[in-house]
């Protein structure tokens, strides 16, 4: 530990240790304690003494054990190689990990981030090169590409001048070759060497040169999500739910279908088996766009219940970082955080250790601001690079008992635009998503809907009069569990049936049905424009004298409910047949009522 700042352990409460000596030491300064060199983290500097949070098994620790500071940050290594892999919340390898040491880690555990012994070909920019080859004399500008590197099928990382550049002009630029993630592809005037892959402090949001508007919708395929309550890319979102209403259910099909470029799940402090079905599917998933693994497109960070609680606090910094690396070359990147409770608990645990003062539920008062600090570093920017590029991020919240009252629940709404609140009753009846359309909203719709609009010029029409139809099943839901459905007039009625086909026929899907899986955009406004217009013409029949039991024995009114199973994605001119056979359907039956009042 040569050339660190070094100092002595002077008392230790689990995972936080209050080490003496460490005075000249940094704010958040990566520390090695110990015999092992367990790893840890500077979180608060008294004069002399300095408290660490430790991200091991600190189990056999003893006082007056070495503490030696770093003196840098603790920092994610970016660069080609994170596609595929499996990390800890301190980006440690877990799979190397394991060959190395079995299923459970040894305390001081090292292994590379980035395999070093890996080559990977580099491929300079060719304008870049010419120029230089010319003689001319070009700025090392923060986020200028250098050269490419091919990750996978999937992914092409970009090697870019870092945003924390010393400046100066470039002085060499490797050729085309092979190359370790650790190897020079430029030198610049000012002495600095940038390598294939790079240091970032996970705490630092990276820059961006210009935020966007959130105007263009991360499509998921889930229909009650798209357009009932829509994302922006670069938007935030919040999965709250008791235990079993499928927050991790939904987050997968949200992972394997959207419309990103890049997927990063972090699953912080969820149960070790819910993490291994992760582990172990996640690499067996088809990427849809592509037909290959998705794992070619994922990285996974896996910090469970049983890992050291310091870890989970900083796994999402670590998540977020790495998503801001890919957003940087142009990709829109998405982050699922499974689950943010977790987190905060471990919040909470950390800031009783170091004898803060609780506010509520004993949750550390600034709970808040570290809600915030996650949430905002989501956004859709125009990056240093001149690229476009955007990070979303979806976080499970888990109340305990399904309260939403609760303060992890409550400030994650006053960060989010995005609230898709799940359900019980609608997960204990296998609707699945159980997103429950009465307490969740989207602030996103007014942006996204001229995007929405040049799919379908009537998704903001069907979408409202969809909502407001549910809210008018809700209130009469009340009245016939008193006084029956028999009692209400056949106008009232018809609204509970055409409530029941909007659910069966469009909110609900099943993920293992091959057509329901997943909708197209145009497909899902159609379906609902669909249902709709049948509730509309089925309305008129009505008010023209029609019984109810006319318009419910009529066949369309099955197949209307089974066309999201149906009809295949890319055949919707079954949707026109339909429509056409509804509308011969219903004319002939308002013709006949018509011709009655006539008369």
């Amino acid at each position: 530990m040569s050339g660190m700042i070094e100092g002595k352990v002077k008392r230790i409460s689990g995972p936080i240790i209050r080490a003496e000596g460490l005075g000249g030491a940094g704010l958040f300064d990566v520390v090695e304690v110990g015999e092992k060199r367990i790893i840890g983290e500077i979180v608060r500097l008294e004069k002399a003494e300095a408290v660490i949070q430790v991200y091991e098994d600190d189990t056999g620790l003893q006082v007056g054990a070495l503490a030696a500071s770093t003196g840098r940050p603790l920092s994610a290594k970016l660069g080609p190689g994170l596609m595929g892999t499996i990390y800890d919340g301190i980006q440690r390898p877990l799979e190397f990990l394991f060959k190395q040491s079995g299923a459970f880690m040894d305390p001081g555990a090292r292994g590379e981030p980035l395999d070093s012994s890996k080559l990977w070909k580099f491929v300079p920019d060719p304008d870049l090169a010419a120029k230089i080859a010319a003689g001319e004399k070009v700025e090392a500008k923060p986020g200028m590409v250098l050269g490419s590197v091919k990750e996978t099928e999937s992914i092409t990382c970009k090697i870019m001048v870092p945003p924390n550049t010393k400046g100066g002009t470039i002085t060499f630029l490797a050729g085309e070759g092979d190359l370790n993630c650790d190897a020079i592809a430029a030198k610049t005037s000012r002495g600095e060497d940038i390598s294939l892959a790079q240091w970032w402090p996970v705490r630092i949001p990276r820059p961006g040169a210009e935020r966007l508007s959130p105007d263009q919708p991360l499509v998921t395929g889930e229909r009650v999500i798209d357009v009932f309550f829509p994302l922006s890319k670069g938007g935030t979102a919040a999965i709250p739910g008791g235990f079993g209403t499928g927050k991790t259910m939904t987050q997968h099909a949200i992972a394997k279908w959207c419309d990103a470029d890049v997927i990063i799940y972090i699953g912080c402090g969820e149960r070790g088996n819910e993490m291994t079905d992760v582990l172990t599917e996640f690499p067996e998933l088809q990427d849809p766009r592509t037909g290959r693994s998705l794992m070619e497109r994922t990285i996974l960070i896996a910090n469970t219940s049983n890992m050291p609680v310091a870890a989970r606090e900083v796994s999402i910094y670590t998540g977020v970082t790495l998503a801001e690396f890919y957003r940087d070359m142009g990709y829109h990147v998405a982050i699922m955080a499974d689950s943010t409770s977790r987190w905060a608990e471990a919040l909470r645990e950390l800031s009783g250790r170091m004898e803060e003062m609780p506010a509520e539920e004993g949750f550390p008062a600034y709970l808040p601001t570290r809600l915030a600090e996650f949430y905002e570093r989501a956004g859709r920017v125009r990056t240093l690079s001149g690229f476009e590029g955007s990070v979303s991020i979806i976080g499970a919240v888990s109340p305990p008992g399904g309260d939403f009252s609760e303060p992890v629940t409550q400030h994650t709404k006053r960060f989010i635009r995005c609230f898709w609140a799940l359900d019980r009753d609608l997960a204990n009846a296998r609707h699945y998503p159980a997103i429950s359309w009465i307490d969740s909203y989207s602030e996103y719709a007014t942006e996204v809907q001229p995007w929405w609009e040049k799919v379908n010029p009537q998704w903001a029409t069907s979408r409202q009069q969809a909502l407001d139809l549910l809210k008018r099943e809700q209130r009469l839901a009340e009245i016939v569990r008193l006084i029956g459905p028999d009692a209400l007039p056949d106008d009232q009625r018809l609204v509970l049936i055409v409530a029941e086909i909007l659910k069966d026929g469009f909110l609900q899907q099943n993920s293992f049905d091959d057509v329901d899986m997943y909708c197209v955009p145009a497909k899902q406004v159609r379906l609902l424009e669909l249902i709709m217009n049948f509730f509309d013409r089925a309305e008129l029949c009505i008010k023209l004298g029609a019984p109810l039991t006319k318009i419910t024995s009529l066949p369309i009114r099955e197949r209307l409910a089974r066309l999201k199973s149906s009809v295949k994605n890319d055949e919707l001119g079954g949707l026109e047949d339909f429509e056409g056979e509804m509308r011969t359907s219903m004319e002939e039956l308002e013709r006949s009522y018509r011709s009655k009042e006539m008369l």
